[in-house]
This record gives C-alpha cells, structure tokens and sequence, in this order.
C-alpha cells in the first residue's frame, strides 16, 4: 500500500491543480499542517529529553494506567503516531508488556478525538492565522538557541503555529472552492455512501499517514458545506482505518512483540469502524441526543462530527476492554515468538532508534546477551560447566575436580556467539552517535560499547588458553597442572563474584570487591614469574611447560582483567562509587592500612 502511495497522492495533486487554481489553497493548507505536526513531534522528541519516556515507564502497570497514559499523551501532542512510535519502541526495548502497549493504543484512539473538538470548536470559529503568526516568530528564536530544551520547546512551538496556519488555509480554500465548484453533488447515501466515503476516508489517511490531518480536511470541508454530513460521518470512520498504517510501518523495523501491537491496533480499528457502520443509525440518534444536551445547534455538524467521533472510539474502547486479555492470547498465538538465536541480537532494532531512554537500555540488555554468551564460551573453553561453577561453595574444589574436556568448538562459537552481537552492538553504538542525543546518555552509550569489547577481548584470550589448559589439566602432570588449575580458579571465582554482583540489588553492589580484586591480579601476575624460576630450579616444572604457562598466564590475566574492568562499568553507577568513598572514609585505621597496602602493590 505504502509502495503506491506517491503515486496517489501526487496524481490528485495534479489533477486538482489542473481543474481548480482554489483546490492549491487547500492543497497547500494540508501540506502546512502536516508539517506543522512533523515539527512539533520533532519538538517532544528533543523538549523531553526522556520525560515522556519516563512517564510511559511508571505509568504502564496496569490497564488503567495504560488507558489514561495513552488518552493524555495523545491529547498533550495531538499526535497518536507519535504515541504509536513510542510504544511500539518501549515494547521492542522489552520496557513495557504487550497488556499494556495495547492498553495504550487504546487510550491513544480515544485521545486522538479531541483534536477534532479544537479544531471544531476553537479552529472554525476563530481567525486562528492571527494567533500562528506570533507563535512563527517566537519559534524561530527559541529554535536556534543552544539549549535542547529552548530548541525543542521552539519546534514545539512552530510545529503548532503551522498547525494553525493549516488548519486556515484549508478553512479559506473550501470557501472559495465552494463558489467554483460544488463538491456535494458527489454525496452518496445509503450503504454505498458508508461504504465509498469510508474507503475514501482510509485512502487520505494512508497517504497523509495522519488521521488528524484528514479528520481537519473532513471538518473544514463540512463546515464550509462541500460534503454532506452523513458522508462525513463515513469518512471519519475511514480515517480511524487508515491511522493503523503508522502502526504497521513501525512494526516494519520492530520484533516481534511490536508486530503484535501493530495488529492489535489494526484488529481494534476494524472491530471499531465495523460497529460503527452497523449501527450508524443509533450513533446518529446519539449524537443528537447528546449535543442537544450540551447545547450544540442542530445545524452545527462540525462538532457533531466530533461527538460522533468521541462516541464511536469510545465505544470501541468499551467493547474491546473485557475481551483484552483474550486479544493478547489471540496474538501470540497468530505472531509467535521466535526461537531463541543466541546468535542474533534480541534488543537491538531500528523501532528503538528513536528515544534517548530505549536506546540506552535496549543496548544495556544486549551487551548482558553478549557477556551470557560470553560466559558459557569462557566456562567451557576452561572445562567448566556454568551450573557447577555458580552453584558452588568452593570454586577451587569445584575447578580442580573438572578435568574432563569439554567437546565443542570455540572458534565456531566465538563467531556465531560472540562476534556477530559485538558487531550488531558497535553498529547500533555508530547509529545512536548520529542522532543527536544528549551528552550523558552518548556518554553511557560508549561506555556500554567499551564494555562489549572487554568482554570480547576476555572471551579471545581464554581461546589462546584453551589448548594448553586442557593438555595440563585433564590429567595431573604436577605443578604444572597446579599452576593451570590456579588459573582456571582465578577465572573462575571472578565470573562466580560477578554473577552475584548481577543478582544483587544496585544499591548493594561494593566497587570495593571488584578494585581488591583487580589488585590481587597485578600482584599475581607480578609474581607469576617469580613462582615458575622456583619450580624450575627446584626441578618441579621443565623448560617447556614454564613457558607455555607464562605465555598462558598473560592471556589468562588479560580476561581477568577485561572481566573486572566490564563489570565495574556495568554495574557500578557513579553514585554508587560516591557511596564507597563514604564507606572508606568510615574505615578504622587497621581496614585503612589495608586498604593502601592493596593500592601500593597495585601500583
């Protein structure tokens, strides 16, 4: 559909332009407001700086909050895409669930009504160039102030200035269109007229991919009496169709679960529009009856149009809520969840691309996916299976008892495992520096990119170790064996403290451990040499295995230190370093002494 719709779009431009100079106004009209609306996303994206994100964060736990928080942020942006894009964005992050992304699309249908209410209420009975002008002005100094949240409050503010500007010169050209030629006598009635005028309705929308763009031209065209009202009744229904198409190309770039939501809202819109035109003729009674009640004029079919528009999303909402999680059931079974590739990214995709917070957390959760992996090749390329050496009490026992060599590849792992994340991971990193993001989150995202290749350059110097270790282990071949083993341990107790650095809670995590830790590294590795002239002279250890186990040493110290140095980057936030400062300096004079005795012989 998407592919066609260039075509579409220009040949009725052409078209119109050849039959009526007046249709250009109109025309033009619609171009300013969707650029207008382009704008003043542009200026959520960067004025929130991760606010929205924030809220949509805490605010999805359970269905009524997803419903409010869908119905507020559409009603504060004017803007469902938008809205669509975040959630679908949030989903594939893996942030928010499937319940309550469609909760949110829901809310976002019902929100999007009141665009129609301003516009009718507000953009028909006032001269609203009058207010664009001044918003123009001031938007352009605030947009090239250096200050993100000035800019983005200056897009903001044009975005919603050429709104305005739109929404009056489609007012102008339908009345002056009028005078040349009379739209009306294309009016349809009957089950032809719903079924035409709703087609047509979807069509602008997915050529505009904006449902608020068409529901203005719907209501300006209305009120300026160039369609008739029942037709514009059809149209609206149409618009709410076609508004899944931003949906549905979002979900192009997304995983799975945001496939899911695109349908979800594709299913919601059809069930919706479909009541909608069965009991056309009790809406219309309801609308009546409900204008009349808040004091709408008979004759004022601009916002009847808007009550009807409230009623019929509203409703749909109503019809769809106690059969929620029966749709969410629906879903994953026609959109099933794929086999997990331990080799493919599972976070990172294009549909995170756009907002500071999902960048940021989708890359933490795919350098964990790297470092799971890691750890498994790392493990077994020593002899060491995961679940052993998690689980025990006594990681020397445990390694020295693991002597049986583990079959597998690791070369073909390291490629399929390890390296294709890495690079997935270092193409995202490039594609998040090319956005623009504020100075901390790019910070965070190199720092997380650094930590992927620590654990990368961790998991290839265990490859080196690999060969040897096995030789001198899988059976007892002396001190020898006892150095490697002492290798394994190391390695081994370092992935174990990690592990338990991972379950524990971000407030209970110590840097202390991890800087005694990499301490003790640099002191055995100083005296590593030191130990095999020793065993050599005192004829435990021949010329041969000193020096595969010193070359070996320097591989196996380089992972540790990889290992440490990503941990601390991972999981130690700067005020949780500030938190150990404080610890220190609470120290009494013996702990203090240690403590500078460990630094010394680090240095």
């Amino acid at each position: 559909m998407k592919k066609y719709s260039l075509p579409v779009a220009i040949g009725v431009l052409v078209i119109g332009f050849w039959f009526s100079p007046d249709f250009q106004q109109i025309a033009a009209g619609v171009a300013i407001f969707l650029f207008g609306m382009l704008m003043l996303e542009d200026g959520f994206k960067l004025f929130g700086g991760g606010f929205l994100e924030n809220i949509l964060e805490r605010a999805t736990s359970s269905v009524p909050r997803s419903l409010a928080f869908g119905i507020v942020s559409t009603t504060f942006m004017q803007s469902s895409s938008l809205v669509s894009v975040i959630t679908i964005s949030f989903l594939s992050a893996g942030l928010i669930s499937l319940l309550a992304g469609v909760g949110i699309i829901f809310g976002a249908n019902i929100g999007t009504t009141t665009g129609a209410w301003l516009i009718a209420g507000f953009g028909l009975k006032v001269k609203i160039s009058a207010y664009a002008m001044p918003m123009l002005a001031v938007s352009i100094i605030l947009v090239f102030q250096k200050s993100k949240y000035l800019r983005g409050a200056g897009f903001a503010l044009a975005g919603l200035g050429f709104l305005f500007l739109g929404i009056h010169h489609m007012k102008e050209g339908f009345e002056t269109f009028k005078d040349q030629f009379d739209l009306t006598r294309f009016a349809l009635t009957g089950l032809l007229g719903l079924v035409v005028y709703t087609a047509v309705g979807m069509t602008a929308t997915v050529v505009m991919q904006s449902s608020h763009a068409t529901m203005v031209l719907i209501i300006t065209a209305l009120a300026a009496g160039q369609i008739s009202y029942e037709n514009a009744l059809a149209l609206a229904i149409g618009a709410n169709i076609g508004t899944t198409i931003t949906a549905i190309i979002g979900s192009l770039t997304a995983n799975f679960q945001g496939k899911r939501l695109a349908l979800a809202h594709l299913i919601f819109n059809l069930l919706t529009a479909g009541v909608a035109l069965i009991f056309i003729s009790p809406l219309r009674d309801a609308v009546d009856w409900v204008s009349a009640n808040v004091g709408i004029s008979d004759t004022d079919f601009a916002l009847k149009l808007a009550v009807f528009h409230t009623i019929f999303n509203v409703l749909g909402v109503v019809l769809m809520l106690p059969t929620l999680r029966a749709l969410i059931r629906f879903l994953e079974r026609v959109i099933k969840e794929p086999a997990l590739d331990l080799s493919k990214p599972k976070y990172l995709s294009e549909a995170v691309d756009e907002f500071p917070q999902t960048i940021e957390i989708a890359l933490r959760k795919e350098v964990k996916h790297l470092y799971d992996n890691a750890v498994e090749l790392i493990t077994h390329g020593l002899n060491i299976h995961r679940h052993d050496l998690f689980s025990t009490k006594d990681v020397a026992k445990t390694v020295a008892e693991s002597r049986a060599q583990i079959e597998f590849d690791i070369d073909e792992k390291y490629e399929h495992r390890v390296k294709t994340l890495y690079t997935a991971i270092v193409e995202f990193s490039t594609r998040a520096g090319s956005k623009n993001l504020p100075h901390d989150v790019m910070d965070r995202v190199y720092i997380l990119r650094d930590v992927a290749g620590q654990i990368v350059r961790a998991v290839k110097a265990v490859k080196h170790l690999r060969r040897n270790t096995t030789i001198y282990t899988s059976t007892p071949k002396g001190a020898a064996s006892d150095l490697y083993n002492g290798l394994r341990t190391e390695i081994g107790r370092i992935l174990a403290e990690i592990q338990r650095l991972d379950l524990a809670e971000p407030e209970d995590r110590s840097q202390l451990w991890l800087d005694e830790e990499a301490a003790q590294v640099e002191s055995d590795s100083v005296n590593s040499t030191r130990v095999v002239e020793e065993l050599i002279r005192e004829g435990q250890m021949d010329a041969d295995a000193a020096t595969s186990f010193l070359n070996d040493s320097g591989y196996a110290y380089s992972a540790m230190r990889n290992l440490l140095g990503a941990a601390r980057a991972y999981y130690i936030q700067p005020d949780s370093a500030m938190a150990e400062v404080e610890r220190i300096l609470t120290l009494d004079e013996e702990e203090v002494e240690a403590v500078v005795s460990d630094v010394a012989v680090a240095k």
